[in-house]
């Protein structure tokens, strides 16, 4: 008979690994064959990411990454609408006014995750099927392969809610083709399906409903290197027809795009979609109007200086960022117009580029000393 403290050990460590394969879990790890699959399941929320997700995900991760027979690591999301919409925003704000510590947990872990996928030694392959927004491009674009599907719905749309395209968005948006990356993160611009890896963003695309046959086929794999893995999503991505002849949907205007996003300021990106006057620029200049003056002036900065900085340099700027924007007034006043009250018209303070101050900018891009972001 077991020892009532062995006993008990034994009870624990069954709990634990029920909880992690119990439908009703936020988030369930399992390995299977060669691989360990994350699973997002909050299907209600649209798979919107948790601290305690990230705190159960990111030990995982760094177990799977020194486990020899693990090969691969898989991420996906329950419930055939989103992969993930982004973190779970209203609880930050909650926290976030009442001056609570998760405002600063969630961002700190969520960053200390996305560093973790970035520099995972093994092959990370995040199915990004369905919605992939905010903190779901941060679970999905720094690995080493993102597949998308016709149900893949791209953006970074933080902007709109006095946030900036964090999670990363500062290494990874600069280095997409032209001016593409500013495009989508001054704009919130959506792209959909092969646009996904048309921009850059996906690695490979693969029909919705052959995802299930890719997971068992990459499960099936024995001791694969990751160019094994890659030839076999090549294989499935060179089989799929869906929308192949359709061109991108940004190449009519890229060249617009490259120039009038090139400009080193925003008051110089508005004064050159006002002199273009094109449908295209004036329908550019309707959406920035609409978005938070202060998160685009600390957007571009973010960009521009994200451009040639390592992914760790950019998760500790973004981090101070994120506190910047913690202690500022329009990220919760943009949770609430398009979130909370969902009136969409969020008053915006300062409401005009020209009132928010170049020292205003540089004073959330200052180091916060004990509490900076360590990678």
């Amino acid at each position: 008979r077991l020892k009532p403290f062995k006993r008990l050990q034994v009870i624990l460590q069954h709990l634990k690994m029920s909880k992690h394969t119990d439908s009703t879990a936020e988030v369930l790890l399992e390995k299977r064959g060669g691989a360990g699959i994350i699973t997002l399941n909050r299907p209600k929320t649209l798979n919107a990411l948790t601290l305690s997700m990230i705190q159960q995900i990111y030990p995982q991760i760094k177990t799977w990454e020194q486990d020899p027979e693990t090969f691969l690591i898989i991420i996906k999301g329950t419930g055939g609408k989103a992969f993930c919409a982004g973190g779970d925003i209203r609880v930050i704000t909650d926290a976030g006014k009442v001056g609570g510590k998760l405002a600063q947990d969630f961002f700190r872990e969520e960053y200390t995750l996305n560093n973790a996928i970035g520099t995972c030694k093994k092959p990370y392959v995040a199915l990004i099927d369905g919605i992939t927004m905010g903190g779901g491009v941060g679970l999905s674009v720094h690995g080493h392969f993102r597949v998308a599907t016709e149900k893949t719905l791209f953006a970074m749309p933080e902007t709109a809610i006095g946030l900036f395209p964090d999670v990363g968005g500062g290494y990874f948006l600069p280095r997409l083709s032209g001016k593409i990356g500013y495009y989508l993160a001054l704009t919130g611009f959506r792209l959909k399906g092969r646009d996904v890896l048309k921009a850059g963003i996906a690695t490979h695309f693969v029909e919705s409903e052959k995802l299930p046959a890719l997971e068992k086929d990459l499960i099936a794999l024995k001791s694969p290197s990751t160019e094994n893995i890659a030839d076999l999503l090549n294989s499935y991505h060179l089989k799929s027809k869906v929308d192949q002849e359709k061109e991108f949907v940004l190449d009519e205007h890229m060249e617009k795009i490259n120039s009038l996003f090139s400009a080193n300021s925003m008051e110089e990106i508005v004064k050159k979609l006002k002199q273009d006057g094109s449908p295209f620029a004036i329908k550019q200049l309707e959406t920035i109007n609409k978005m938070s003056p202060t998160s685009l002036k600390m957007t571009l900065r973010q960009l521009r200086e994200g451009a040639s900085m390592s992914l760790q340099d950019v998760l500790t700027m973004e981090y101070r960022l994120s506190q910047a924007c913690m202690r500022g007034h329009d990220f919760y006043e943009g949770v609430r117009a398009v979130l909370i009250d969902k009136d969409q018209s969020p008053r915006w303070k300062p409401a005009a580029l020209e009132e928010v101050s170049d020292e205003f900018v540089d004073d959330c891009f200052k180091p916060l000393g004990n509490n900076d972001l360590k990678l």
